[in-house]
C-alpha cells in the first residue's frame, strides 16, 4: 500500500477520573501504554485532577505517555463541575474525533459516555472496574446511581467486567443485555511478582523477626476496605499465636483513626503502617507477607489478591463480589463471610499454623495468576475487542495488527 493510501491510525480516548495509586488506575494506564505501542493506533488518555492522600500515578506514568487533564473531572456530585467536565469532554471528543472512547470508575463512566454520545464516537466501551451501588450504601444514593448507570447503559457499545460477577450484578440491576458484556480480568507484569524473595534488610526496616508470621493487607485506608474487621480479630489472634504481625500496606483518610484503633486495643508491637508505596515497592512487601488478607466490601476483583498469589501467597478474602473467582476455599485461599468474625479468626489461624498448607496453596495461585492475568493476555482481549467492535461498522476497518491472534 503506496504512502498516501495508509490507513489512518484508530485512534482511542481512555477517560478515568482520578490517577491515584490503584487497580482502576494501573489498568487504564498499562491499557494505554500497551496499546499505544501497537503500529496504526493512537491512544489517548483522559483523568481528571489526581490529588490526595492515596498517592497520584502522574509520578510514575511513563514518559511521552499521552495525558490530558479535564480540571473539573472531580469525583464528588458538583453539579456546576460536572457540567463543565461533560463540555470539556465533548469538546475534546469532536476535535479529536476517536473511533473508540473506553470509560473508568464511575463519574468519568458516566460524563465521558453521554459526551462521547453527544459527540458522534461510534464506539463506547466502559469497563466495571467496581460497583458503583450496593448494600453498601443508602437506598436513595442505589437509586441515583442505578439510574446513572441505566441512562449511560444506553450509550454503551460494550461492557468489559474485571469479574464475571460484576457482570451479574449489573445485569440483576437491568444495566444493558447479556451480549453487551465481556469479562476481561485486569492484567498486570507478573515478574516482580513472580521473582519476589523476602529481604532480611526490608524485614529488619518493618520491625519484623525472622520467626514472625506475617499477615498483610494491601489497600487504602478508607471506609468499606475493612480494616476495622481485621484490627478487630487481632487482639484475640495474638493471643493464640503470639508470632502474628500485621502488615498494613497503604495510605489514606483513615490512617489516624486506624493507628489510634491499633494503640487502643494494644496492638502497637504487632500492627505496621507502611504508608503510601510507589508500585514498584509493592512486590517487595508482598514478598515479606506469609499470608494476604482483603476485606473489602466493594470491589470488583481487587489486585491484591492476584498480585499476593502470583508471588506464592495464599490469600484470605471476604466473599464479596469477584473475589471468589481466584480465592478458591481449600485451593488458594479461604473465603469468609461479610463480617463474621469468627471465620475470618479461624481462617487466619489455620493458615498460621500450617506453612506447608501455606506453599501448596501459594503454588496453585501461582499457577492460577500466571493464567488468568498475564498483561499481554489483557491487552490481546482488548485489541481484539476492538477490532470486533470495529468491524461491525463497515466504514470503520480496524488497523493491521503485528500480535498473533
Amino acid at each position: 500500500m503506496a504512502p498516501s493510501e495508509a490507513r489512518p491510525p484508530l485512534r482511542v480516548a481512555h477517560v478515568i477520573t482520578r490517577l491515584i495509586v490503584g487497580g482502576a488506575q494501573e489498568n487504564t494506564v498499562a491499557s494505554v501504554r500497551e496499546l499505544g505501542r501497537l503500529p496504526g493506533w493512537d491512544l489517548q488518555l483522559v483523568s481528571g485532577p489526581s490529588p490526595g492522600p492515596e498517592g497520584s500515578l502522574l509520578d510514575y506514568l511513563p514518559p511521552g505517555l499521552p495525558l490530558t487533564v479535564v480540571p473539573p473531572l472531580v469525583r464528588p456530585l458538583h453539579p456546576w463541575n460536572d457540567l463543565r467536565a461533560l463540555q470539556s469532554l465533548t469538546r475534546l471528543f469532536r476535535a479529536r474525533a476517536p473511533h473508540v472512547v473506553h470509560t473508568h470508575s464511575g463519574k468519568a463512566g458516566f460524563l465521558g459516555r453521554l459526551a462521547a454520545a453527544r459527540a458522534g464516537v461510534p464506539i463506547v466501551v466502559h469497563t466495571i472496574h467496581g460497583p458503583s451501588f450496593g448494600p453498601w450504601q443508602g437506598w436513595l444514593p442505589n437509586r441515583l446511581f442505578t439510574a446513572a448507570e441505566r441512562q449511560a447503559a444506553r450509550h454503551t457499545t460494550r461492557f468489559v467486567s474485571v469479574a464475571h460477577a460484576m457482570t451479574r450484578h449489573y445485569l440483576a440491576a437491568g444495566i444493558g443485555t447479556p451480549p453487551q458484556y465481556t469479562c476481561i480480568y485486569s492484567g498486570f507484569d507478573l515478574a516482580p511478582f513472580l521473582n519476589a524473595a523476602p529481604d532480611p534488610p526490608q524485614r529488619r526496616r518493618w520491625g519484623l523477626d525472622p520467626g514472625d508470621i506475617v499477615i498483610g493487607k494491601i489497600a487504602r485506608l478508607f471506609p468499606l476496605k475493612g480494616h476495622d474487621d481485621l484490627l478487630d480479630v487481632a487482639p484475640g489472634l495474638v493471643r493464640r499465636c503470639p508470632r502474628l504481625r500485621f502488615l498494613l500496606v497503604g495510605d489514606g483518610p483513615w490512617r489516624a483513626r486506624l493507628e489510634r484503633k491499633a494503640r487502643v486495643l494494644g496492638l502497637e508491637k504487632h500492627v505496621r503502617f507502611t504508608g503510601l508505596v510507589p508500585p514498584h515497592q509493592i512486590p517487595a512487601l508482598v514478598a515479606l507477607m506469609d499470608i494476604l488478607v482483603h476485606l473489602s466490601r466493594r470491589e470488583g476483583l481487587a489486585r491484591a489478591l492476584p498480585q499476593a498469589m502470583a508471588a506464592g501467597k495464599p490469600v484470605v478474602a471476604c466473599d464479596c463480589d469477584g473475589a471468589a473467582e481466584v480465592c478458591r476455599p481449600g485451593d488458594t485461599g479461604a473465603l469468609v463471610p461479610p463480617g463474621d468474625s469468627e471465620a475470618l479468626t479461624a481462617r487466619l489461624l489455620e493458615l498460621a499454623a500450617d506453612p506447608q498448607r501455606r506453599q501448596t496453596m501459594g503454588r496453585r495461585g501461582r499457577a492460577l495468576v500466571q493464567e488468568l492475568f498475564p498483561l499481554p493476555r489483557m491487552i490481546a482481549a482488548l485489541r481484539d475487542l476492538y477490532r470486533e467492535l470495529l468491524a461491525q461498522r463497515p466504514a470503520l476497518a480496524p488497523p493491521p495488527s503485528p500480535m498473533p491472534p
